[in-house]
């Protein structure tokens, strides 16, 4: 499939933590949001973007066109760029211009919560891994390359997302490296299943710039717990207030909560959280089963993602018991 490429000048923001903006012709703003917050109240390096801008002339529209399910754009953003998301490739979806998908070509990890779900596997029994909402496949990427046993099936509603992964975000080449170990299936994720079920599932499901409504049901969480292996987990992002849906009545917060609300009915007394930041634009990643023992996890993981062990906190989290009260 070949996709043409267009200038324009989008709005982005991440479907997560991490929302740059392009909002006028001259520089692309970032606003508040970001997953560089994931660092500033545990290590001296952080970076504060909020007021930094990309240049526009730092960044390139390498594809714009609506699919049957997406309006869908490919942004790369130049290296040269004095911005964190500097040399990166950008998967824009819904009409906001959320970002789902983030790439480079020299490294996998990208600072956001697609580095958390890497952190899933070591705390899992031996089996497959489901990716529900595949994306470019960056989280799959970071997975296959950390852990050499990890078998994935990724799922993925439109296969135009998929053609674009393979043509732009270097899919293809993750598909011939790792053959075996990857498995993309087009179709709605929620009636993903496997013979023998899953050690882990891990939920990125997002529509029309919000968590997908059948999230907060507390049904479609039975139903992807009986799809889970004995004492397997789910990581799940959630979203948060820094996400913009398409209908501006929308909370991304309010959304959050009745989403963690409807997975404790299923799994009750066994979420935990990790907020990507600690302000009223929050974002965050909910993980199901008994809190696992954090230094055993700590040592199973490799490099920069050891820290994201030390963050997860019960639900409801003391920022969101206040917020219930």
């Amino acid at each position: 499939m070949t996709i043409l490429a267009a200038q324009f000048t989008p709005r982005i923001r991440f479907h997560h933590s991490f929302s740059p903006a392009i909002s006028v012709p001259t520089s692309v703003a970032v606003p508040r949001c970001d997953s560089s917050k994931l660092h500033d109240r545990h290590t001296p390096a952080s970076v504060a973007v909020d007021d930094i801008g990309i240049p526009i002339e730092h960044v390139k529209t390498l594809a714009k066109f609506k699919s049957r399910h997406n309006y869908i754009r490919v942004l790369q953003v130049s290296r040269a760029a004095d911005h964190p998301l500097a040399g990166s490739r950008l998967l824009l979806l819904d009409a906001p211009g959320n970002i789902h998908s983030i790439s480079y070509l020299f490294k996998s990890l990208t600072d956001s919560y697609y580095d958390v779900f890497a952190t899933l596997p070591p705390i899992l029994p031996p089996g497959p891994i489901g990716l529900l909402g595949f994306g470019a496949g960056t989280a799959a990427r970071i997975i296959l390359e950390r852990y050499p046993d990890t078998v994935i099936h990724g799922w993925e509603l439109d296969p135009s997302v998929i053609a674009v992964a393979r043509e732009y975000f270097w899919l293809d080449k993750v598909e011939k490296k790792y053959k075996g170990r990857l498995h993309i299936h087009t179709g709605n994720a929620l009636n993903a299943g496997l013979r023998d079920g899953f050690a882990g599932i891990l939920v990125d499901l997002f529509s029309k710039g919000r968590v997908i409504p059948e999230l907060q049901d507390a049904a479609t969480w039975e139903k992807l717990r009986k799809n889970l292996r004995s004492g397997g987990r789910m990581m799940v992002n959630v979203g948060g207030s820094c996400v913009e849906p398409e209908d501006i009545r929308t909370d991304g917060g309010a959304i959050m909560e009745e989403t963690l609300k409807s997975m404790n009915e299923v799994f009750p007394g066994e979420i935990s959280v990790l907020s990507i930041t600690n302000r009223k634009d929050d974002s965050s990643v909910a993980l199901t089963g008994t809190p696992p023992k954090i230094q055993e996890w700590k040592t199973a993981l490799k490099g920069p993602l050891k820290f994201y062990a030390d963050l997860w906190e019960p639900y409801p989290t003391r920022t969101m018991d206040r917020r219930l009260r």
